[in-house]
């Protein structure tokens, strides 16, 4: 008779140093940030890394984001700082404030990675406690608006963060130790996510265990929010196999087949897209893109608006489809801050005059205009200001060289404006040669990074 061996579950603190050692390993950083709110999964993601620095030696810098919402979140905050300052953790406090515009938590989530990538300094790496239940309840809330494949598939285990480089100042508020910055700090930083296949329950076991405080976010259970509702409902699916980690599974295997579907569509661009340089345009080749599959016409159309206009989600899927259409039928039309025109032989992409008509820019060399433009000028002039060209630069520039764009798509391009007077526009070849240019270092990401899913949530 064979005996049938019994193998244990890995304990939490192993669980959490092989997840650590796939996303960061082998070569560690010397110091990586956590982000803790003060709730449970953070707490306890704060409790793991603290014992995991024990065996590799490794410094961590922890922060807390009051986003102003709750008047308990100031306590909070301080009850993570004890925390960290009993285990030997510098603790900062950041304070973001809602302006009142947009929906109120898309913004505290962007604001949010506003204020750490202000705090970081030299830090590339901030781990964040997002669990098994998050991906559950994203898989569920994302199916009930309809979402696709890559709104389906699970949130990424690691997420580079791109944002427009500010030097460090006040503003946000921070209160704390911030991490060393020698000179200018990195373009862009890791947000970690190390707990994705480890359940809440597990999590809060594993705090109680310890004795470890955490504090409970009362809009956790708060029927006014979405993921409040969502939550709830999938205590209810466990018994006919919906439960949170089956739905977790289900992400993973989405996020699979949408990477799959991204390298397709980057192997599509690279057949029959080409970046105009000297405007931003993005050019498919109209023939070759018509006979591609629409699930990637919608891929490469959808990545190509998200690069232009410099937006960090894609637009939706309904105005994209009525797009598309619109441009296989020999059309054109606007969506997500672009318009896209069907000529001759290909579909060029390239950015809405009305969402740059009122962006104005100080010149100063190295500053960025619409997030893609660098400005590079050879002398100092009085009022002078980066704008669109419009139709009045238009008008100014007077003849037009052969290779100067349609007056539709050079309505959006950078000009250097004396008052009302146009003093350069390079892409039209207004000016001296050594006006404004488009460079890489101008943009946020490249379109193989937003093809490849390398920015966005």
């Amino acid at each position: 008779m064979t005996d049938n061996p019994t193998t244990e579950e890995p304990s939490l603190d192993a669980r959490f140093a092989a997840s650590m050692g796939r996303l960061l390993g082998p070569d560690f950083p010397t110091d990586i940030g956590l982000a803790v709110s003060g709730g449970g999964d953070s707490m306890a993601m704060l409790y793991l890394a603290h014992n995991w620095t024990r065996v590799w030696g490794l410094r961590l810098w922890v922060c807390t984001v009051d986003h102003g919402l709750r008047p308990e979140a100031a306590a909070e905050a301080e009850m993570v700082a004890a925390t960290c300052a009993r285990l030997g953790w510098p603790h900062a406090k950041l304070r973001w404030s809602w302006n009142g515009k947009g929906n109120v938590m898309d913004r505290a989530r962007q604001g949010r990675l506003e204020c750490i990538d202000q705090w970081r300094g030299d830090l590339r790496h901030v781990l964040m406690a997002h669990t098994q239940d998050d991906v559950a309840e994203t898989f569920l809330m994302r199916l009930a608006r309809g979402s696709g494949v890559d709104g389906l598939a699970a949130m990424r285990a690691s997420r580079e963060i791109h944002l427009p480089y500010t030097p460090r100042t006040n503003s946000p508020p921070v209160l704390g130790k911030l991490p060393p910055e020698k000179g200018r700090r990195t373009p862009s930083y890791h947000v970690v996510r190390p707990l994705l296949d480890v359940s809440r329950s597990d999590l809060r076991h594993y705090l109680k265990v310890l004795h470890g405080p955490w504090v409970e976010d009362p809009t956790n259970t708060d029927p006014t929010y979405e993921r409040a509702r969502i939550r709830s409902r999938i205590a209810g699916l466990e018994a006919d196999g919906l439960g949170a980690t089956r739905l977790a599974e289900t992400a993973q295997r989405m996020a699979r087949v949408s990477q799959a579907l991204a390298a397709r569509t980057l192997a599509v661009w690279q057949a029959l897209g080409q970046e105009d340089r000297q405007t931003g345009d993005l050019l498919l080749a109209r023939d070759a893109f018509a006979c591609v599959e629409r699930e990637t016409q919608l891929r490469l159309l959808s990545a190509s608006l998200q690069h232009v206009a410099g937006g960090g989600y894609p637009p939706r899927e309904a105005p994209l489809e009525a797009l598309l259409d619109l441009l296989l039928a020999g059309g054109a039309g606007t969506l997500h801050g672009c318009e896209a025109v069907t000529e001759r032989a290909h579909i060029r992409i390239f950015r809405e005059y009305a969402a740059v008509a009122a962006l104005r820019t100080a010149v100063a060399e190295g500053a960025l205009w619409d997030g893609r433009w660098s400005v590079h000028w050879h002398e100092t002039l009085p009022e002078s200001e980066i704008r669109a060209l419009g139709h009045d630069g238009w008008v100014q520039a007077g003849e037009k060289p052969a290779s100067a764009p349609s007056y539709r798509a050079a309505r959006s391009l950078p000009a250097l404006w004396q008052g009302e007077r146009l003093v350069a526009c390079s892409a039209i070849g207004f000016g001296p040669d050594d006006g404004l240019r488009l460079t890489p270092k101008g943009r946020l990401w490249t379109l193989h990074d937003v093809l490849m899913q390398k920015t966005g949530p």
